[in-house]
């Protein structure tokens, strides 16, 4: 009988999990793989899920957690009964809900705050336990759990991770990471100082919170070229002359040739080899490129008479989208820039970056760097995959993988910023927006960053930089049963509001259509979908319901 191991990736976009034969003649042979289309705890951010968590309670965040890594686990299609070891990898906010741990020194900045609350931080460092430890966990009660270390808490495993499997610190150059997500992770190494952060960039650059939006998911449009000069092309004045190409994601994950399409009517000129069901991350930020080249956006606007771009399928882009985008794509800009000034060097001498994550895989570096997620003069851009994953398979294969990433982390000249509390991050995130969401000029970006004090935005070189992709996609190896999506990672919680008319108006304000409502005997059912509400902070819900009845922490916690 083999011995299979299992491993996590606790995204903040979403959960993914592989599994692994870790005995007999197919040793590490990946078996099968399984992801989420969402992260099942309500929010679209850390931010959310911790602000989610102390607002409803540790232990009701776990299990929402811990039902969804379960549900992972089960699309696996193995024998749970064969698992002997977990591994895992994912910012310390995830693995804290997970290990159902010590939470608001995450939360809460000072020494003397943590004191008056009377919290005692945890040690977040490398470990193995027993799966009996980790409450509700539907595996064998004697499998390892490998729980990776943190350098701090703020520089969590997933970030470890990065560095290591770009293999960026063995390198002498100066050098940039990302990871291309929700909670964007970045660290710049200068003169064997790694100085790291992470911004909550929103979910735009995974394709959430975007009109026809969805992950790296078969049926995305991953990518889009703008063709130009066809003569059977709308035009409007000032906008060249083409149209929209797509490629979309095949079932296998890669990219097809999708339709040819009139941005200003939606008009297909050549059916598509594939249909697409949405578009994600990577997709938009190559939409914004070519339009922008096209003239078919001048920032904020688009140039179209109706403001929408048309892509294939009832696809279509907004100006809403639009500043949903930028702000995320300026978020991101606005940490390099950061990271760069407290290494006391400019953004132009950053000679590689390294691009992480699904949307830091599939995206066209060039068209990403074009749009300012990329050190406009670096010389080499390498695209990864998911490093989270890889660590969390590197943790399950190589026995002795834990503690060298422990010595790694003990012995790591490190240096964070936190971008909340920087007044450089503030002042260049404040341009960004203005940049992004009011089309401020380039040029006057550039003057008030003087008069801050940083150095200018360097303009793209002529020469392009040398583009290394290390990997097709994100996850490179399915396993021998293939992939499965994992649709329902969500949880269903029902209550009857005792007062409710049923009018209606929360469903109508829900913004993510999170909500339904049945009749039920006892009243009006309230159903809500976890992992599509929009979290703690949202509550639109509840300010609209006229009888002062709904009450989103009764719904979201009910035992139902």
């Amino acid at each position: 009988m083999s011995a299979i191991g299992v491993a996590l990736d606790l995204g903040t976009s979403g959960f993914r999990g592989q599994a692994i034969d870790i005995s007999g003649r197919a040793v590490n042979r990946i078996i099968s793989t399984a992801i989420s289309t969402r992260h099942p705890l309500p929010g679209a951010n850390v931010i959310d899920h911790l602000h989610y968590a102390l607002e409803v309670g540790l232990e009701n965040a776990h299990d929402v957690v811990i039902t969804a890594v379960n549900k992972i686990i089960d699309n696996l299609r193995i024998d749970k009964k064969n698992i002997a070891k977990v591994a895992l990898c994912g910012n310390p906010i995830q693995l804290s809900l997970f290990q159902e741990i010590e939470i608001r020194d995450l939360a809460y900045a000072g020494e003397r705050k943590l004191q008056a609350l009377g919290v005692v931080p945890p040690k977040r460092d490398a470990q193995i336990v027993q799966a009996r430890a980790i409450r509700g966990l539907d595996v064998p009660k004697e499998a390892q759990v490998i729980i990776p270390p943190a350098v701090r808490h703020e520089i969590g495993a997933d970030a470890l991770a990065m560095m290591i499997q770009t293999g960026m610190l063995e390198k002498e150059e100066i050098a940039i990471c990302t990871d291309y997500g929700t909670n964007a992770e970045m660290a710049l190494i200068v003169n064997g100082i790694v100085y790291t952060g992470s911004t909550a960039a929103g979910p735009a650059l995974e394709g959430q919170h975007i009109e026809c939006g969805l992950l790296a998911l078969p049926g995305a449009i991953s990518d889009i070229n703008f063709v130009p000069e066809n003569s059977a092309i709308t035009r409007l004045p000032g906008s060249a002359k083409g149209y929209l190409e797509t490629l979309v994601l095949n079932q296998d994950m890669m990219p097809e040739r999708g339709a040819g399409v009139d941005p200003f009517t939606g008009r297909i000129l050549y059916e598509p080899e594939i249909r697409a069901v949405g578009i994600t991350g990577t997709g938009v930020v190559a939409l914004i490129a070519e339009c922008l080249k096209a003239s078919i956006i001048k920032i904020p606007k688009i140039m179209t008479s109706d403001n929408i771009v048309h892509l294939q399928d009832g696809v279509i882009f907004t100006e809403k989208d639009l500043l949903e985008a930028g702000k995320a794509i300026g978020s991101v800009r606005a940490g390099h820039i950061t990271l760069c000034q407290e290494a006391g060097i400019s953004l132009d001498q950053v000679e590689t970056a390294y691009m992480s994550g699904a949307s830091g895989t599939y995206v066209d570096a060039l068209k990403a760097q074009y749009i300012g997620m990329i050190p406009a003069k670096v010389k080499k851009i390498y695209q990864v995959g998911n490093t989270s994953l890889a660590m969390a398979r590197d943790l399950v294969m190589k026995e002795n993988q834990l503690w060298d990433m422990k010595k790694i982390a003990d012995e790591l000249r490190q240096h964070h910023c936190m971008f909340a509390a920087s007044k450089i991050f503030q002042n260049v995130f404040i341009l960004e927006l203005a940049y992004w969401t009011e089309g401020m000029p380039i040029e006057m970006y550039r003057k008030l960053l003087k008069k801050y004090g940083i150095p200018p935005l360097p303009d793209i070189n002529d020469e392009r930089p040398i583009i290394i992709k290390t990997v097709e996609r994100d996850i490179p190896d399915f396993g021998t049963q293939g992939l499965k999506i994992v649709r329902d990672i969500g949880e269903i919680k029902r209550v009857v509001f005792e007062g409710c008319t049923g009018d209606g108006s929360c469903i109508i304000e829900c913004p993510e259509k999170a909500l339904t409502m049945n009749k039920a005997d006892s009243g009006f059912e309230i159903s809500i979908n976890l992992s599509m509400c929009n979290g703690v902070a949202c509550r639109r819900c509840e300010r609209a319901c006229k009888e002062r009845v709904f009450d989103l922490v009764k719904l979201v916690t009910t035992k139902s």
